[in-house]
């Protein structure tokens, strides 16, 4: 077979990670410890155990992972499977995980989950919406990505401030959950919260195309509960995140499921109060990570 005809049958593959510690507008008392050796990690395992080429893997951390230039280049890259340059997308975030009032109506609770960026901001009683990337906008992304694309979302960050109330207080640990801004937008996200359904499952629902499930959603907690930024072996990781890479690195051919099962054994053993979630068909679950 030529050389021609192996690159065409062969998909191209490109990733985004994302890690921010810092955050400009927020004190360092907010600021984490692990998300950008996260996203270093993440990354590293791609060019290293998945053979990703250096150039095809982003990684945006810190300042220069505002909302603009994360969602710029993760759009890039679906735009790059729109087109057919892309076969398989891998897009992993570490950072804080929040909540803001729903517009859309959506939302039983009226609460959309989201994802703070290096220039989360405060608007009002709230997070400014600008600033932080909303949960309907990563799902709209999703939905544009053609049947013959893929991608694996992997997302290390809280959904909810609900878990804070039983944080695990093991020093070296904490939460990645940004609450409101102020005491009243923290009141009000309380009493929404008791109608709180699955945020999770609806960001990978109606991704269906004609071959399969697009998106493939691995993330570190329930939407209930709280991931955490934990020291380990000596350095700072989401705890998820490090023995993702950790199982995924003692054997890179383990599927979804297997893999799934593994890192909340792992979880379980290193007494952390975190379920990981896996959202995807069950062809995919029996599918190896990354397929």
């Amino acid at each position: 077979m030529s050389e021609a005809a192996v690159n065409k049958s062969t998909p191209t593959r490109a990733a985004l990670c994302v890690g921010i510690n810092n955050f400009k507008n927020l004190p360092q008392s907010s600021w984490l410890h692990g998300c950008v050796n996260d996203a270093n990690d993440l990354a590293a395992l791609l060019r290293g155990q998945y053979g990703f080429a250096p150039d095809d893997v982003t990684v945006l951390v810190d300042a220069a992972a505002s909302k603009t230039a994360v969602l710029g280049a993760l759009t890039g890259l679906v735009e790059r499977a729109e087109s057919g340059d892309l076969g398989q997308i891998v897009f992993t975030f570490s950072s804080h995980g929040t909540q803001i009032p729903d517009t859309n109506g959506d939302e039983a609770d009226g609460l959309d989950e989201c994802f703070a960026c290096y220039d989360i901001d405060s608007a009002g009683d709230s997070w400014n919406k600008d600033t932080v990337i909303v949960d309907d906008e990563l799902h709209e992304l999703l939905l544009r990505l053609p049947a013959s694309a893929r991608m694996d979302v992997v997302l290390d960050t809280c959904h909810s401030g609900t878990g804070l109330r039983a944080l695990d207080l093991i020093p070296g640990r904490r939460p990645r959950f940004l609450p409101p801004p102020t005491p009243e937008g923290l009141s009000s996200v309380e009493t929404l919260e008791t109608t709180k359904k699955s945020s999770l499952k609806e960001l990978s629902q109606g991704t269906n195309g004609a071959d399969g499930v697009q998106a493939v959603l691995m993330a570190a907690c329930r939407d209930d509960q709280t991931a955490t930024d934990a020291f380990i072996d000596g350095r700072y990781n989401g705890a998820f995140t490090y023995h993702f890479v950790k199982t995924l690195k003692s054997d890179s051919a383990l599927s979804r499921a297997e893999l799934l099962k593994a890192v909340s054994k792992a979880l379980k053993e290193g007494r952390f109060d975190q379920v990981v979630q896996l959202e995807a068909t069950p062809a995919q679950k029996m599918a190896s990570w990354g397929s």
